[in-house]
């Protein structure tokens, strides 16, 4: 081999990153992304478990992380264990402050006596005391000592007063109910009529949002369509359980505002349209779906057979994934965003810059995700016309038009 070959190869492997800096840049991701999410929490529904949930979330990835670090302590200097140990201990420290502070404030509570204060009985002894110190004074019989004070004179008047004014305003209080708004959906049916009996209408699956979160969970084959009129966008989004759904939440975040995070959790054999997220997306157990998205940072893990149409202005990173395919937004969904909001080619676009942390090797490509070939791009015009619905345009039509088998009677779903 010619000398300058063998500089040429010694120049490319110093210019691929070790794994050292390979888990510093996952490093200071993660931890980038857990501070936006603490960040957040104050902006989370407390009615419901959901600010515990997302508290939970943080404390499960906080861990995660430490473990990691654990994971990696083989190529890890001594000193960068220590660095990154003393983050995640911050980051603890952080996340039961906020816990704290955002701790639901009791309604009352039981006041403890002034030590200033003194009842007339402790007067009475303090002034029998006095007079037992005079020279000659006879002290009565036991029987004649001070009669005990009822437990209303004991209680200083101001203090009385101030309890009762307390229960007075308990007794008026009326339990805060959290206001929900309610969008119906379209299930599984080919134009069929509404049913007759309307208890029936009751059964039918509805999304819920907050002026703090939206949240979609335990629903299949369903159409769900997140309407312009959605009230806030700029909160968390969750999804969670869903099979053989379609899902479109691209309309209220691209006209008005992005969502602040999404997380989606338990999903299988569906259609995901994201629409547009400020900050991080969480995808955690997704199979054979295919999702849409434009996010500033894209986290996947244990997922499998996913398509993403992808714009993401961080290097994407996935974990404990297999077959996941990534090629760009769709045309009619990148217009969407660009006309509302800003240009999507404005900012760089790394949705082909891909982690895999479960693939450290340099010299080989991770075999658990690939880019999906241009044969295999949904058309525009199934995007435009197809996937919104409509009549005559069943959910298993529009998840067969864009390649996803929803098997739910049996067998194998996949995306092909």
């Amino acid at each position: 081999m010619e000398p300058q070959q063998q500089a040429h190869m010694v120049a490319e492997r110093l210019a691929e990153p070790s794994h050292q800096q390979r888990f510093f840049n996952y490093f200071q991701h993660e931890i980038t992304a857990l501070q936006d999410e603490m960040d957040h929490l104050a902006e989370t529904a407390l009615i419901g478990g959901e600010r515990s949930d997302a508290m939970d979330h943080c404390l499960a990835g906080i861990t995660r992380l430490s473990g990691e670090v654990k994971d990696a302590s083989a190529y890890i200097p001594p000193y960068d264990q220590r660095t990154y140990g003393e983050a995640i201990k911050a980051l603890q420290e952080k996340l039961e402050e906020t816990r704290r502070s955002h701790a639901p404030k009791p309604k009352f509570s039981f006041k403890s006596k002034s030590p200033s204060a003194l009842s007339l009985s402790d007067a009475a002894e303090l002034a029998a005391e006095k007079r037992r110190a005079v020279p000659g004074y006879l002290s009565p019989s036991p029987n004649a000592s001070f009669v005990n004070t009822p437990s209303y004179i004991n209680t200083p008047a101001n203090e009385r007063a101030q309890d009762e004014q307390d229960s007075i305003s308990e007794e008026k209080e009326e339990p805060r109910k959290e206001v929900k708004s309610t969008a119906t959906v379209n299930t599984e049916t080919k134009s069929q009529p509404p049913p007759a009996d309307p208890l029936q209408e009751t059964d039918r699956p509805s999304l819920c949002t907050t002026a703090t979160s939206t949240s979609i969970s335990n629903q299949s084959n369903t159409h769900i369509i997140l309407p312009s009129s959605a009230p806030n966008t700029r909160t968390p989004c969750s999804l969670s359980r869903l099979s053989g759904c379609v899902v479109d939440l691209s309309v209220p975040t691209t006209a008005t505002a992005p969502f602040a995070s999404i997380t989606i959790t338990s999903v299988s054999s569906s259609l995901v349209l994201c629409g547009s997220v400020s900050g991080p997306a969480h995808i955690t157990g997704v199979k054979s779906s295919v999702l849409v998205i434009k996010c500033r940072q894209f986290r996947m893990h244990e997922c499998q057979n996913v398509d993403v149409y992808l714009h993401c202005t961080s290097r994407p990173i996935i974990e404990d994934c297999e077959g996941i395919r990534f090629t760009v937004l769709p045309k009619f969904h990148s217009d969407l965003i660009s006309s509302s909001q800003e240009d999507p080619s404005a900012v760089p676009n790394q949705w082909n810059q891909i982690d895999d942390f479960k693939w450290l090797s340099p010299d080989q490509p991770s075999p658990n995700w690939s880019l999906l070939p241009a044969e295999d791009n949904v058309p525009d015009e199934t995007w435009r016309e197809i996937v919104p619905g409509g009549p005559g345009w069943s959910v298993g039509d529009i998840l067969k038009a864009v390649g996803v088998t929803n098997t739910s009677a049996g067998g194998v779903a996949g995306v092909s």
